[in-house]
């Protein structure tokens, strides 16, 4: 199967506007009667894996707009991860959902880069408890940051991990944020000592706080990581491969 890097990719390019219609598009879908029988036969090669606790929608009951989603995030990734399966059983919130979930991750302003924004969503995951973003979200930074150690290292402890003062200074925040500490201006001038401003002040805590609540989503659906997560971008890719199967970090 194509590498998984593909779809992660996707979703964090460009190329994934597609979520901006979404909202729009759905305003003339039908909302989908949703079935009870847990399977995912349209999307999945294994539908026997157990990845929620909340029923999972055949696909012909879903919007043509969702459909078309998933179908194209796993054609040019090889896999669909489970969080839109899941998230699938309430087409309108998924909708709202990704939406959101764009414009924070692949915003093109502010001095946050793309692996910044994953390392966030690492470190706050972790201190909810949540395995679905913890892995999911460790394979994209060790993708955008061509670093396959430091996301562990931020997983066992992020105070002990070798990062750079100014990813330091970005988690000390995130984690403020997390812990709903209260904030201070010492937090906004301990950014910005490292070159962020009040706006990717911002940016830090709405990351945080979003994903605060996609973790407690998936708490509360018991929502499983996709096998090929915790193998993406730990080992190079084989650029001898043809096709689909060489696909990786540097697609």
């Amino acid at each position: 199967m194509a590498c998984g890097a593909g779809v992660l990719k996707l979703i964090h390019r460009p190329a994934f506007a597609v979520l901006s219609r979404l909202s729009l598009v759905g305003k003339c879908q039908r909302t989908g009667a949703l079935t009870s029988t847990v399977t995912w036969k349209q999307f999945s090669d294994d539908s026997s894996e157990q990845i929620s606790r909340y029923p999972i929608p055949y696909k012909k009951d879903l919007p043509y707009d969702i459909v078309e989603l998933m179908e194209e995030v796993e054609t040019k990734g090889g896999f669909l991860p489970n969080v839109f399966k899941v998230l699938a059983h309430r087409p309108s919130e998924f909708r709202a959902f990704f939406a959101y979930y764009n414009d924070l991750m692949n915003k093109e302003t502010g001095k946050l880069t793309k692996a910044d924004r994953e390392l966030i969503v690492v470190a706050t995951s972790i201190h909810n408890r949540c395995l679905y973003c913890v892995v999911s979200h460790s394979a994209l930074h060790r993708i955008y940051s061509k670093n396959p150690t430091l996301a562990d290292q931020v997983i066992v402890n992020y105070e002990n991990a070798q990062l750079s003062a100014r990813e330091r200074a970005m988690l000390d925040f995130a984690l403020a944020i997390c812990r709903s500490d209260t904030i201070k201006d010492s937090h906004f001038q301990a950014l910005e000592a490292h070159g962020f401003d009040r706006e990717d002040a911002w940016d830090i805590a709405a990351i945080t706080s979003f994903f605060a609540m996609s973790n407690r989503l998936a708490h509360l659906t018991d929502m499983r990581p996709n096998t090929e997560f915790y193998s993406l971008g730990r080992v190079p890719r084989d650029k001898g491969k043809a096709g689909g199967e060489g696909r990786g970090e540097g697609d």
